[in-house]
């Protein structure tokens, strides 16, 4: 990837673990790190590749088979997951969560505050029951 200047444009953090990720969904099975970095355009370097493969194995997004000295990938979940991830431990890394969930949703657009609203809204999947 490129910029206005014609530099190479350094990615966002996070962006080339959704690119890698949204590469693995749209494949009809599990895919080669080779097949991913062919899918992104070939501008990346085969162990940039197996490097986000392995750290989306680690936040539980993407799982591996063993198939003959390398591995096949495959996505357990999506990128809205792989956003969630990112939020959570972004807030986990501060000392007021309080503040931070509220200047948050303050600063939200009022369509998304209404989504995040009505999500609040559902009973959470252990409510009502007994505890232990």
């Amino acid at each position: 990837m490129t910029g206005q200047d014609g530099r190479a444009r350094r990615r966002g953090q996070g962006e080339l673990e959704g690119q890698v990720l949204g590469a693995l969904r749209e494949a009809d099975g599990p895919v080669s790190a080779a097949w991913v970095q062919q899918r992104l355009g070939g501008d990346l370097a085969y162990t940039t590749v197996v490097t986000i493969l392995t750290r989306l194995l680690a936040k539980d997004v993407v799982s591996r088979e063993r198939h003959g000295r390398s591995f096949l990938w495959r996505p357990t979940a999506d990128v809205a997951r792989l956003a969630a991830l990112r939020m959570r431990r972004l807030l986990d890394s501060e000392r007021d969560r309080e503040a931070v969930l509220a200047s948050f949703v303050t600063a939200l657009p009022p369509g998304d505050e209404q989504v995040l609203r009505a999500l609040l809204d559902i009973p959470a999947p252990d409510a009502g029951r007994p505890e232990d």
